[in-house]
């Protein structure tokens, strides 16, 4: 028989348990202001003692009126608050399997989708996800089986609210760890997310896009094109953190599909440009608006990020050549329309010209002394000193260093002994072998040998011969 004590406890839950059946919604919206008040932060055994070892009682009617209500646009907040409690109790293992028997992980998909919510009830309902994401592997291949993935996904897209979206940023940050089985879901989910209109969301998927490729180890296909495109934001926090993904990328397969893209954004697409000038050309602002052409803004980015990664790592510089990258920061550093794409181009041509002396060779050539003097004294500013025709012989270049090493015959590695300060050994050596190799080329060629060829060499001889009279900047070799 049980005793008083437990009689009156236990009156006392049928009688809470009454009062909540026959209250209406300001009865029961102040029923939950004092459960919440009263029992936040307690333990399931707390709970339990509290409602006289009947809690899951008092559950089972929160996420009953839950799914009653909430397509109707009706105040969530506290009804979610109130079952979070219950489920981010300590040992609730029993309140969260009775909470995801009924369905409690779609309806909490689902209240994401309804415009008739308010925010700070989608919020919630990512809290309540956030904690049964938390509670084990099982419970997040639950919420990517039940197209999580995409719901949060599209929420987070669509979301107005930062603090919102930076709950959102946790909660997939939550799927894609310790969750092998989906965890491609979630690296996929957040690359759809680059194209989208809000800033804000842009900056969290590349932060957690950096997390995801750590941890899967391999790249899909897209993520190059998404990438780049995000270079033609406005928002410089969004185009930070798209440069320190791609600063991960070029550590994978993707790397010369990166690499490549990055130059070729040097010199934008006439087709796209002529369109973009036709819509603005009525505008009385267009010189306004020309300078923050998506297209001239992504070119200013690539020549960010190309610096970037040739400051970062010298042998991606390297290969760069081979992709015709002085020629296009060059062509960049002509652009009148943009002048932060002429300074970051500039600042990045700079930096390859200190590195590299067949670059500087090609550069000074092509400039002529006058503007190349200019150049070297103030690379930054450059394009406030620059005149019409020089902008116009900047963007005409014809500058081919990697024709040049191609007809040369050297390769990577043997073009690093032109990094940093050469001493005299060195450039011997390199200039006997370098010698012979072009002689014998000369004698297997004979005179078919094209002037392209004997002026490239004689170039990169001449260039070697001046290695000791040339000062370089030091290479971050990290």
């Amino acid at each position: 028989m049980t005793s008083i004590k437990e009689q009156a406890a236990i009156s006392r839950l049928l009688s809470f348990l009454q009062d909540w059946d026959n209250a209406g919604k300001v009865a029961r919206s102040n029923i939950l202001n004092n459960f919440i008040e009263a029992n936040q932060g307690k333990t399931a055994p707390e709970l339990e003692q509290e409602f006289s070892q009947g809690a899951s009682l008092f559950l089972v009617r929160l996420t009953t009126w839950l799914r009653l209500t909430y397509m109707t646009g009706s105040p969530l907040d506290k009804l979610l608050r109130s079952i979070g409690i219950f489920l981010s109790a300590v040992s609730s293992n029993r309140y969260l399997i009775e909470f995801l028997e009924v369905g409690g992980v779609l309806t909490l998909l689902e209240i994401l989708a309804l415009n008739k919510i308010k925010e700070e009830d989608k919020k919630e309902s990512i809290k309540l996800l956030q904690v049964i994401a938390n509670s084990g592997r099982k419970y997040k291949e639950l919420i990517c089986e039940s197209y999580g993935v995409r719901s949060i996904a599209e929420f987070l897209a669509k979301s107005k609210s930062e603090e919102t979206q930076e709950e959102v940023q946790v909660l997939l940050d939550s799927l894609i760890h310790g969750n092998p089985k989906y965890q491609n879901q979630v690296y996929k989910g957040l690359i759809t997310l680059l194209p989208c209109a809000s800033p804000k969301a842009q900056q969290l998927a590349l932060q957690t896009l950096r997390t995801a490729q750590s941890i899967i180890g391999t790249t899909h296909p897209s993520i190059v094109d998404c990438v780049l495109k995000v270079l033609c934001t406005m928002h410089l926090e969004v185009q930070y953190e798209a440069i320190e993904l791609i600063k991960d990328l070029v550590n994978y397969d993707v790397r010369p599909a990166l690499l490549k893209g990055l130059v070729a954004l040097l010199i934008p697409s006439f087709k796209e440009t002529s369109k973009l000038h036709s819509e603005i050309v009525s505008d009385s602002s267009v010189l306004e608006l020309t300078a923050h052409l998506p297209l001239f803004l992504q070119q200013a980015a690539a020549a960010k990020a190309i610096g970037i990664l040739a400051r970062h790592n010298t042998t991606l510089a390297e290969e760069m050549l081979h992709l015709r990258v002085v020629h296009s920061l060059m062509a960049a550093m002509g652009n009148t329309d943009h002048s932060n794409s002429q300074r970051q181009a500039s600042l990045t041509l700079k930096y390859f010209v200190e590195l590299f002396q067949v670059v500087e060779e090609h550069v000074r050539k092509t400039m002529g002394e006058e503007l190349y003097k200019l150049f070297l004294s103030n690379a930054e500013n450059l394009y406030m000193k620059i005149d019409s025709i020089q902008a116009d012989i900047l963007a005409a270049n014809k500058v081919n260093v990697a024709r040049a090493l191609h007809l040369s015959g050297l390769s990577y590695s043997d073009m690093s002994f032109y990094v940093g300060h050469p001493n005299e050994d060195q450039v011997a050596y390199i200039t006997h072998f370098q010698k012979e190799d072009v002689e014998e080329k000369e004698e297997e060629e004979g005179k078919g040998a094209s002037e392209a060829s004997q002026e490239a060499k004689a170039m990169w001889q001449g260039s070697l011969a001046e290695g000791r009279s040339h000062s370089q900047a030091p290479v971050d070799s990290s």
